[in-house]
Parts: C-alpha cells; structure tokens; sequence
C-alpha cells in the first residue's frame, strides 16, 4: 500500500545512519534550489544521473528474480510484490542440467565477497562459444587459487545472487523499470564498457597494438590513459593510450549543456613536481587497501578536448558542471557540492571509490548496495527529483554466467576475436572498424524515475550505448558518427511513461528494504 509520508524527514535520518559511505556532505534540507532549466528537452527530464557500476552480468544479479531463497531470519528477506513479472533468468535445466561442467548455485549473503573472474574480450567469446554458452568454467573461472584474501574456485564464475543479498537492486526493480534484454555494446573489461558509454566507439588508439590491450586500432583491453597524472604506466601494467575521436562531452559543450563525469579518488591528495597524486584508499572487501581513484574506468581521461590531467578542481561551486580548469572531470564531492548548492548538472555520470563499485575482489554487491542506496535516496529528496531520471549501468560482465548471446550487430575479424571461431565474430564489413565485437554480454539496466515504469521488464534490445543515445535525444544534440554504435542502440524510452508518476522509495543503505514508500510530489 502506498502511503503519503514525510519522506524528506525520514531521508534526513537515513543519512546519518550512512555517514560511513563518506559520499553525502550534509542533509539535503540545507541545500538551495536553482530552477535553472535554459536547455529545452524532448522529455520532462531536465536531469540525467548515470551511475555506472561494476563487473555483473544479468544472471549473476537476476537468475531467479523474483524469487528469493529463504535465509536466516537474521538476514535481509525480499518478498515480490503481487504482480511481479519473471524475467529471462535460470529455470529448470539451466539450473539443474546446465551445458557448462557446473550448474549455476547461489551465493548466499554471508559469501557477498567473490572472486574477480577473467572477463578478456577474446575469452568472453571462446566462452560463449557460438551461442552455446557452454565454456564459462573452463575459460573465465578463477581458480584454483586466491584473489587477495579470497579463495577462488573456477566454478564460482556460475555463481549468482539473489534477492536476500542484492536486495536494494530487487527493490529498485520491481518499484521501477529494468531490462532484460541489455548488453555490453562490444565484448571485453572496463574500459570498452565505459568507452561505448560516452563514445559508443573505442576504436581511435593513436598507439601501437598491444596484444589483449589494443588491436587495429581498437582498445580490447585496460590500458590506462596516458592523459592523466594518476595513471600508472610500465611495471607490468597494460601500457597507456589516448584516442581520438568525438564524445558526448562534446556534443553537450557544442550546445551548452552543463555536465560532469564525477569519481571517487579523484581529488589530488598531494601535487609533486606539478603533478597530481591520488593516493587516496579504502580496504576493499579481499581485505587488501584499494584505490579509489581507478583511472581505466573514467572514459573522459582519454581524449585530450574533454580531459582534466592534472586533476584541478573547479574554479568554484557554480562552476561545476561548466567549462573551466576542471573540463567537467570530477571528484565524487564535487557532485555534492554542486547538488547542496542547487547547481545539479543537466547529465551527471557517477562513479564510486574502488571498494564500494560492486566489482567483485576488490568490493562486493553489498558494499554496492550502500553506495547505491545513499546516493538515490539523497536524489529522491531533492526538488529536482521530479525532472529527474537515474540509470544504473555496468561496464562489463566480470565474465560471470549468462545464459543469453544477444545478437552480433557489429562483426569483427582480428586475431583476438573467437566468438564463431579462431579470429572471427561474425563476418567482418569492409570499410568497418575492427576489434569492436558486438553486442557481448547481457547486463544488468535499471531506469528509476518518477517517470520510469513501475514493476516493469523491458525486452527491448539495448546497449550501454543506448543511454548515450537517450541523452543525445533528449537534448536534441545528434549523432557522434564515425561508425559509433549510438546510431543503431535501441531506446529506453519504453521504460517510460510520462502521464503517470512512480512513487519515492527509501531504503535501508545497509539491508536494501523498504523504509518508506509515499506518493510523488
């Protein structure tokens, strides 16, 4: 039942109790309003959040949504609402007679910290398999062995969660919209995933190729930009690039929109010798200290018209999300300053420190949950939730099950392909960029808004390209060209529905349940 309830004194107590997450500065009824929109839209959102996730493919969060098992009475219970629509996940002989050498199992809550998987572009492919989707422990399994403190098994890469652990997700789901039909635009680790985000386009290396890092001119790997004073290069690391090429950056700055990529770690914590040091770190949940400044997985750092080197912070509180020494890259903070202040950019892109991005080694889905949560409820409790639409995304699969080869749009033929054979995805186009293989695996895609569809599953074919080209619809800013996949990625728009509004949710930042629901506003 729907309650009408005093949703912003009860987000006000929420965030104290979160205090740990260290991503909130203060209590949103301190903060002024700007009803600033100069920027007319195809929609009613004047407001875009993309918070972008890491390493889960569908099955791994949703294999048997809605349906939870039960846990321990200590433990977070998720119950479906009535109503709520099954989604293509594991049934019957997927669970049970499944063609990998393991079945799929669940993890429970108290396992939440797994190992990291392989989850290569080419080994992806060979473990797909030609749409057999048979080879899953054999190519990406972990193991024997240890990740940190963890101890990986090779059949773990079968493991899923369900709702008694990624409990905010399932929440979020069946109160909104979600897709079960979305894809990794191309196959492959964080870069590409966060390259076709922006770019919908990772070919442009100006460097050599780099076997499992570039090929033909296409970044298939993690190397890390070379435009960034807190990128490491050498010493074993995959090597440093830059690209060429266009973005949404661009397109946003050509017609004024403000906007900003914001990531945890990203302020400096000490300059030396003119050069910016991001040495800030958390103890991530191998056990291990981690970074929180990743620098492969912000996209904007790669191409020099919309990167920010040096790591200078905005020349003042108004100017986030404008064009100054900044050039809209972003610590996490800065996002809160700018949000308290009433200056909440038109599209904002989030990205979490290291130890809460969900990734799994290095963080889990419930150190996600608390970073999730805390964020949208705080954004829930703003004025400008009411023109407002979130979208969690993942950069890649981290090579973990899926039972679904979405189809191949994009072929390629290079000697670090293997989806329909040795070198081969498809039959290459002539005249087509390479090492572009595509789409890969099936992601997890959340829409939440007072406009998304309530206790809705999306089946219409997506990609991570698809919430670039969502932006660029709704700004009226074009198409990027240059063969980026924005011009064939399918709409969102269907997890929309702008006559009717969904009511706020609170939850919990630590068990993801319900603490208030109440009617928009």
């Amino acid at each position: 039942m729907s309650l009408r309830l005093n949703v912003r004194s009860r987000c006000r107590c929420l965030i104290a109790l979160v205090t740990s997450w260290a991503i909130l500065p203060g209590p949103s009824s301190t903060r002024a309003f700007a009803d600033e929109h100069d920027s007319p839209t195809k929609t009613p959102i004047k407001h875009v959040v993309v918070i972008f996730q890491e390493n889960v493919s569908f099955d791994h969060y949703f294999a048997t949504y809605p349906r939870a098992a039960n846990n321990s009475p200590n433990e977070p219970q998720f119950h479906a609402r009535p109503g709520t629509p099954t989604v293509n996940g594991l049934t019957g002989v997927l669970l049970t007679a499944n063609p990998n050498s393991a079945n799929p199992f669940r993890f429970p809550r108290t396992q939440a910290a797994t190992c990291d998987q392989d989850h290569n572009y080419g080994d992806e492919q060979k473990a797909f398999d030609s749409g057999l989707m048979d080879k899953f422990v054999e190519t990406l399994g972990n193991g024997p062995g240890t990740d940190g403190n963890l101890i990986c098994k090779t059949s773990d890469v079968m493991g899923y969660f369900d709702g008694n652990t990624v409990t905010a997700i399932w929440n979020y789901a069946q109160h909104f919209a979600m897709s079960e039909n979305s894809f990794g635009t191309t196959f492959g680790p964080s870069l590409p995933g966060a390259l076709n985000l922006v770019a919908g386009q990772t070919h442009g290396v100006n460097q050599p190729d780099s076997p499992g890092s570039v090929v033909d001119g296409s970044a298939v790997g993690d190397p890390r930009p070379i435009m960034d004073d807190c990128s490491p290069g050498g010493g074993g690391q995959p090597g440093q690039i830059s690209l060429t090429g266009t973005n949404v950056g661009d397109l946003l700055n050509a017609n004024n929109i403000t906007w900003g990529w914001f990531q945890g770690g990203f302020r400096p914590t000490k300059v030396v010798g003119g050069k910016a040091v991001c040495g800030s770190t958390h103890t991530g949940s191998d056990g291990l200290p981690k970074g929180d400044y990743i620098p492969h997985h912000e996209p904007f750092q790669y191409f020099s018209q919309t990167g920010n080197p040096h790591h200078l912070a905005p020349s003042s509180t108004d100017m986030i999300g404008q064009t100054d020494q900044a050039n809209h890259q972003y610590d996490l903070a800065d996002f809160w300053t700018a949000f308290h202040a009433g200056h909440l950019p038109s599209v904002s892109y989030l990205k979490a420190p290291g130890y809460l991005d969900g990734h799994a080694g290095y963080s889990d889905p419930v150190a996600e949950q608390g970073f999730l949560v805390s964020t949208i409820n705080a954004l829930m409790n703003s004025p400008e939730w009411r023109e407002t639409a979130i979208v969690i995304a993942y950069d890649d699969s981290d090579g973990w099950y899926d039972h679904v080869m979405g189809p191949i749009v994009n072929p390629s033929t290079t000697s670090e392909d293997a989806l329909t054979g040795p070198g081969t995805c498809g039959v290459g186009k002539a005249g087509s960029f390479q090492g572009r293989c595509g789409y890969g695996p099936r992601l997890p895609l959340i829409v939440i808004s007072p406009f998304a569809k309530q206790n809705f599953v999306d089946g219409t074919l997506t990609d991570q390209s698809s919430i670039l080209r969502f932006i660029e619809d709704n700004w009226n800013l074009g198409r990027l060209g240059n063969q980026s996949y924005d011009a064939r990625a399918g709409s969102l728009l269907s997890m929309f529905d702008f006559k009717h509004h969904a009511p706020r949710l609170i939850l919990d930042p630590s068990t993801g349940q319900v603490v208030e629901e109440g009617e928009d506003e």
